[in-house]
């Protein structure tokens, strides 16, 4: 694509979010599952998620994740899905399938034949989270298996739609402060039974959002990190394993690289709904409109973008070596990424979201990469 640098897609089945989970059931005996990252057997697991830990951001600040950065030489680099973004790489974590696979496709998406677009972190109430993803998660597979399987993760977010939709068959731990989430996860490795323990920690994310990655609010976060993944890695009991990892990373986005849709006639002509977010954006078109809505993305974007066709992007390998027919009308007429430092906001239709400082969601390695690190007692 013209003015763009080559994109490298995830690298499902080799190296992304996907493999991660299978491969740790498959490290803790449970039959037919594949690892393909080759981890060494264990019957205790506990694998720690920091919402918006990127690899790249990890790697560029040693002095402030002094014990984080002491394992990168041990660990390894993997990639989220496609977008990289929460909704979509937590469902990835979940039933260890690449999005075009498990149909979490995206931050918004279209509902098929409804004419609306489902928030996939807020949810929809007229959408049961088992229909919308209808596979077998690795928690439900883990108990099968004789593996018990828990989620230690904030309060509020116990009955949400994402919820069920990614982590049921997991026993559901709330805890709502660093040292609760500690000691609810070493709890439950000091089982006397094989065990799989996924906890999750949002506040990075969150600051980077607000504030940037590249503010010293986001760095003191980082340090809380640290010292949180130090903690519980003291904690662990005698033949359990860490595993840290991350959903995504993220850049930041001056003002004068965000382009407003709602602003931009080109962009919204032909437009029935905009979905995804300012990094990565589906974009469904009214009837007959989907070759001239293309063209003219193609051409405002150039340079600034990698803008594709929905079926150029799954023949690409965006979402996926499959896409199931059921997950087909989910994806945008047209998909967008982002590249550079360029943001598709808009300001209209979603006021919040166009305030960020930092975002994600895009194929860039700052946004796509994500530590894998180990920690074994």
């Amino acid at each position: 694509m013209s003015g763009v640098p080559a994109v490298a897609p995830p690298r499902y089945g080799e190296a992304a979010l996907a493999d991660l989970t299978p491969s740790l059931l498959a490290a803790l005996g449970v039959p037919g599952e594949p690892n393909p990252l080759g981890l060494a057997p264990v019957t205790k697991v506990c694998l720690l998620l920091i919402d918006g830990l990127g690899y790249e951001l990890l790697r560029d600040h040693p002095d402030r994740a002094p014990y984080l950065c002491s394992l990168l030489d041990t660990g390894r680099v993997l990639t989220a899905g496609f977008p990289a973004t929460t909704a979509v790489s937590l469902a990835s974590v979940g039933t260890g399938l690449p999005p075009g696979e498990h149909g979490l496709v995206g931050y918004t998406v279209a509902i098929p034949d409804t004419g609306r677009l489902m928030h996939q972190l807020r949810w929809d109430p007229d959408v049961d989270p088992e229909v919308w993803q209808p596979n077998e998660t690795v928690y439900a597979r883990a108990r099968a298996a004789g593996v018990a399987a828990s989620h230690v993760g904030p309060t509020l977010f116990r009955q949400s739609g994402l919820t069920r939709a990614t982590l049921r068959g997991a026993r559901y731990q709330g805890a709502d402060t660093v040292g609760e989430r500690i000691m609810r996860t070493v709890e439950l490795l000091e089982a006397d039974e094989p065990c799989l323990v996924h906890a999750y920690y949002p506040d990075l994310d969150a600051t980077g959002h607000r504030n940037g990655v590249g503010s010293e609010a986001w760095r003191l976060q980082l340090e809380h990190v640290d010292r949180l993944v130090e903690q519980l890695a003291a904690r662990l009991p005698r033949g359990a394993v860490l595993y840290v990892t991350a959903d995504h990373g993220m850049v930041d986005v001056p003002e004068e690289t965000r382009i407003d849709v709602d602003a931009s006639p080109e962009l919204t002509d032909g437009v029935a709904l905009l979905g995804g977010e300012a990094r990565a954006r589906h974009v469904y078109v009214r009837d007959g409109a989907a070759e001239d809505v293309l063209a003219a993305w193609r051409e405002l974007l150039a340079g600034k973008a990698w803008v594709l066709g929905r079926e150029e992007a799954i023949a690409t390998g965006w979402f996926g070596p499959k896409v199931a027919d059921w997950v087909r009308p989910r994806i945008g007429d047209v998909v967008v990424a982002a590249c550079g430092q360029t943001a598709l906001v808009a300001r209209e239709r979603e006021p919040r979201e166009s305030l960020l400082i930092g975002m994600h969601g895009s194929m860039t390695p700052a946004e796509l990469l994500v530590p894998l690190l180990e920690v074994r007692v």
